[in-house]
């Protein structure tokens, strides 16, 4: 029953309904950091071999929390204190592979409020560290698969609120505008030779991300074209290709934050205009080609979609087209020393990136992608 609930005849005084002053300074702390951090920078690397294809990559890390999830986890908390879940005093709780988890423990902190991660053993060290640093504490699970029921069940322990950022993503960003990613990318391509990109790249966690651009390149009416970019241990191309939304995959995916075992809700196919899936190896040598290309190391998931611009990029260059590419640095890599950037766990997963890198490095030369077997 709700507690100002009164009778017509009850003529006593009005409520103060102070949980509202909580939320009218919570929001106003969440909108203070969406003045100062939401335009992240535009990146034109220059790669010879592509003279009349020119490619940008929005540079996500330079976040205060050092990732493209700081947009999400702004969104998701923004979004359960609007819908009255979050109050003061609330745990919020989330199942996160790592940057998500980092990002709500310092939306968390900023906003005075518990914050338990549920996340695979086999997460970065260093995401587990950043999210301790801020205060919230890390509950582990075996498998991927594990996450949702383990975060569940802990919010309805603490009489939290679970983020759920697989369900809510496509939801809590505001796809129409509102300096959400896709406006932030076409305002600042405006100058450009090419302003309007030929395809944005973008590979898939929630599948928000792709959602929000996907839905905001159909709402201002643009001839752009999204292509998302899978890993091996994910779902998502699957579903893409049978349009089956009960496909699973058995394995976590390597690519820490993108991939899953399962369709998420907040995946959105239909607003996907191409779908490819690439081996881990060649996320890994794209990283790798991609960082040494920039004077700085980047993460995983930049590297997958790296790769997949690169894939758009051959069959632009092959059909005699110009024009722009956009994508997204998500990370940096620094948070990965111990996996991506250390040769003894690269052996230990199989991974041989060297003729993966060759081949991405003759292509930005100027020769053809040409694959290994």
């Amino acid at each position: 029953m709700n507690s100002h609930a009164g009778d017509c005849r009850d003529l006593s005084p009005l409520p103060e309904c102070p949980e509202r002053d909580w939320a009218r300074r919570a929001i106003a702390l969440l909108q203070g950091d969406a003045r100062r951090s939401a335009d992240t920078h535009l990146v034109k690397p220059v790669f010879s071999g592509l003279e009349r294809i020119s490619i940008y990559l929005k540079d996500e890390s330079t976040h205060p929390t050092g990732s493209l999830k700081h947009r999400l986890a702004r969104s998701l908390v923004l979004y359960g204190i609007c819908n009255g879940q979050i109050m003061e005093g609330t745990t919020l709780v989330e199942a996160s592979s790592g940057s998500t988890a980092v990002s709500e423990a310092y939306f968390a902190r900023l906003l005075n409020l518990p914050f338990i991660a549920v996340m695979p053993r086999s997460t970065s060290r260093q995401k587990i560290s950043d999210i301790e640093g801020m205060g919230g504490r890390c509950h582990f699970v075996e498998s991927s698969g594990e996450v949702y029921a383990a975060a569940q069940a802990i919010a309805e322990e603490t009489n939290g609120h679970y983020l759920d950022q697989f369900t809510f993503a496509e939801r809590a960003t505001d796809w129409r505008g509102n300096n959400n990613i896709a406006e932030s990318i076409f305002a600042q391509m405006e100058h450009e030779e090419h302003p309007v990109p030929d395809w944005v790249v973008m590979s898939a966690g929630t599948g928000g991300t792709s959602a929000t651009l996907g839905r905001y390149i159909r709402y201002k009416n643009l001839k752009t074209r999204l292509c998302v970019v899978d890993v091996e241990y994910s779902a998502f191309f699957d579903c893409y290709k049978t349009g089956d939304r009960n496909v699973t995959c058995g394995k976590g995916s390597r690519i820490e934050g993108i991939g899953r075992p399962r369709v998420e809700p907040s995946f959105m196919p239909n607003v996907v205009d191409h779908m490819i899936r690439i081996p881990d190896v060649a996320s890994i040598a794209a990283m790798q080609v991609l960082s040494s290309r920039l004077f700085r190391k980047v993460g995983g998931s930049t590297g997958t979609n790296f790769f997949g611009t690169c894939w758009i990029a051959s069959h632009m260059r092959e059909a005699g087209r110009e024009g722009s590419l956009v994508s997204i640095i998500c990370d940096s890599g620094e948070r990965y020393s111990e996996t991506y950037y250390n040769n003894d766990w690269l052996a230990e997963q199989g991974f041989d990136p060297a003729p993966w890198k060759a081949a991405i490095e003759a292509f930005l030369d100027g020769g053809a992608l040409i694959l290994p077997e």
